[in-house]
């Protein structure tokens, strides 16, 4: 049986990119609500591109390290269906919303990523950045992809400087469930080069044909 690995662009900022991921097969649309990053969108903005989004894909809320009103009125107007905490986050910040969620991993400053995992239970997934504790990611940076355990038995989202030149490479080394990018297909930040969104979709196949 051939696994696919599963698609998540991160930091869309309007409808146009988010109905051309559809197209290609994304899984999941990357909406970022940390007010300091210029991928930023409004909750007018992200309501609009979860509305009009076609049936399987799934919206996903990016915060870092946010207060729960925000957190609360995000969840109540655009309705996301999973989150996904970037931050320092606690366990109990990130399970009072009775959401499906996943933790990001700051593979920058932590090196035991199985330990870390342990911490947040009822997590869905978790994601693997190249970014340290507290700080964004979507900075076009790699980690070292051998600091990730062999035995890491939860679902694994790849994250950090992933780009049409080495998500193929990535998913035959780590074989995760699901590959995330944001600058690695910008045009400029927050818009998505077309080009490069075909070439990466292309090169995901690629890598799951030679995983």
């Amino acid at each position: 049986m051939n696994f696919r690995t599963r698609v998540k662009i991160c930091g869309i900022s309007n409808l146009d990119d988010a109905l051309y991921i559809a197209g290609l097969g994304g899984d999941s649309i990357g909406l970022v609500f940390y007010r300091q990053s210029p991928r930023f969108i409004d909750t007018a903005v992200a309501r609009n591109i979860r509305q009009n989004l076609p049936p399987f894909v799934t919206v996903t809320a990016l915060f870092l390290d946010e207060d729960d009103a925000w957190i609360k009125e995000v969840i109540s107007q655009v309705k996301p269906d999973c989150l996904q905490f970037h931050g320092r986050e606690s366990v109990e910040t990130c399970e009072r919303w009775q959401l499906p969620y996943i933790k990001g991993i700051p593979m920058g400053s932590v090196d035991d990523a199985e330990a870390y995992a342990q911490d947040f239970p009822g997590a869905q997934g978790f994601l693997l950045d190249s970014n340290v504790a507290g700080r964004r990611g979507g900075l076009g940076d790699t980690f070292d992809w051998s600091k990730i355990p062999s035995s890491f038995g939860s679902p694994l989202v790849l994250a950090g400087g992933l780009n049409p030149g080495n998500v193929a490479e990535a998913i035959s080394q780590v074989t995760p469930w699901a590959v995330d990018v944001s600058s690695g297909v910008e045009a400029s930040k927050g818009i998505k080069d077309r080009q490069l969104l075909k070439q990466f979709f292309d090169e995901v196949k690629r890598g799951d044909a030679n995983a």
